[in-house]
């Protein structure tokens, strides 16, 4: 008998298990939202209406679920990406999916750092590689239109709008803050 063999095959999820671990991954990306990483799990499982065994049943660590915020984030992040590589004019297209980053950043108030520092560069370095991705591809079509200055790359306009998510995310007005910064280094970025 094979090693594969004496392992069961995994179940599919019920419908109600689902609906709970898609209410735990939004309550716990509201409150990273507006308390940062260090966000209390009771709270993340009173928000989502479940009880603390549910959480801790579907995401055993706080590492566990900070992770799934995460990746539910740059997953959506990269989609917006990919619908926008559609958009007639590369520049806008361009610009508005950097606005969502910074929205993506300021929303996660810290939780990146955290899981840099508290679970190992793995997933951090995944979620670069495909945000970088994503930006890249958005990148090469506003410079081909001639939209952007052409010695631009992904990973000067990602350090911009990571850098100007870390200096409004303690400001009362942090997020709308953070949108006039990047639409001033925008105006830099184009091409002129």
């Amino acid at each position: 008998m094979s090693q594969d063999a004496a392992v069961p095959p995994r179940r599919p999820q019920r419908a109600d298990a689902r609906r709970n671990v898609a209410r735990i991954v939004a309550a716990a990306g509201a409150l990273v939202a507006e308390r940062g990483a260090g966000a209390s799990l009771e709270e993340v499982a009173r928000r989502a209406g479940v009880g603390s065994a549910t959480l801790h049943r579907h995401f055993p660590s706080r590492q566990a679920l900070l992770e799934a915020v995460f990746r539910d984030r740059v997953a959506a992040l990269c989609a917006r990406a990919d619908d926008l590589l559609s958009d007639p004019d590369p520049g806008a297209a361009l610009f508005t999916w950097l606005r969502a980053v910074g929205a993506h950043a300021v929303a996660n108030r810290g939780l990146g750092a955290w899981l840099m520092r508290d679970g190992g560069p793995a997933l951090g370095s995944t979620c670069h590689e495909m945000i970088s991705g994503a930006g890249d591809a958005l990148l090469e079509r506003a410079r081909a239109a001639g939209a952007v200055r052409p010695e631009v790359a992904i990973a000067h306009l990602l350090k911009l709008v990571s850098a100007i998510s870390l200096a409004t995310e303690e400001d009362p007005d942090g997020p709308a803050e953070a949108d006039r910064l990047l639409a001033i280094a925008i105006d830099g970025v184009r091409a002129h």
